[in-house]
Formats: C-alpha cells, structure tokens, sequence
C-alpha cells in the first residue's frame, strides 16, 4: 500500500523502471538515462507516424508514465518538423548518447513492445507503420 494513498502513482513508477531496466538490458546500454533516451525517441517516432485513433489504442496498453513521456510535446495539428525517415530522425535525436550504436538499437525497443503490448495491438500498429519501420519491427 502506498504511503500517500496514490498506488497507481507507485504502480506506474515500479512498470516504467521495469520497461528501462527490461530495455537496458536488451539493448546492453549501462545508462539508464540512455535507454530513456532511447526508448523516448522511438515512442515519439511511433506517434508522430501512426493515425491519432490507432495512436490512442496502442498508447493505452502503456504504463501511465511512459504513455506521458509518449505524448509529452505533442501536437497534433502540427506535422513533425524532423523528417519522417526514420534513419536521420533516430540519429538527430540520439547523437549525444554514447552509447548508441546506431538505428539497428532501435529493434531491442521493437523487440521490448513485442512482449509488452498485446499482439493484436503489434499487428495493428505494424500495418500503419511505413515499410522502412516495418523492417525495424518485425512481427512477434
């Protein structure tokens, strides 16, 4: 039980560290501000590209707080000012992260969402996706 009474505050908490550490270790980054970073990036990357409904339904299947960090500077009337290929766009996002090694980090994000959000919901958010993210994102 929580000591303020707010457990889905605590909940959110406990899932997002266990989404970091899950993706740290995936991906073999020692920083868990890296793998933020990271995962932070792709999300933003998914958003900007997929329909606001399809967006809406894969964002619930998240923990409250990296849903937020999904949306976190979004605006939705707005198209994205970064371009919408996915290699300079990870790559502009990431460049002071010493640990990136490039897009192919991208995959362990993949392959973390594969095990984390239903396989209905993959499928979905997989056929709305560009075929250069798609080659990213291979089905579960």
């Amino acid at each position: 039980m929580s000591s303020q009474g707010l457990e889905v505050i605590d909940q959110t908490v406990h899932l997002t560290h266990e989404w970091i550490n899950e993706l740290a270790e995936r991906v073999g980054y020692a920083s868990k501000r890296s793998t933020l970073r990271l995962l932070r990036t792709v999300l933003h990357l998914l958003r900007d590209r997929l329909p606001q409904d399809e967006m809406a339904q894969f964002s619930a299947q998240l923990p409250l707080l990296i849903r937020g960090i999904m949306f976190e500077g979004w605006q939705p009337k707005l198209l994205p000012k970064t371009s919408l290929k996915l290699e300079p766009t990870i790559l502009d996002a990431m460049q002071d992260t010493a640990e990136f090694r490039g897009p192919e980090d991208v995959r362990y994000v993949f392959d973390l969402l594969n095990v984390r959000i239903s396989r209905g919901e993959i499928e979905d958010v997989r056929a709305c996706l560009p075929e250069e993210m798609r080659e990213y994102w291979k089905a579960p």
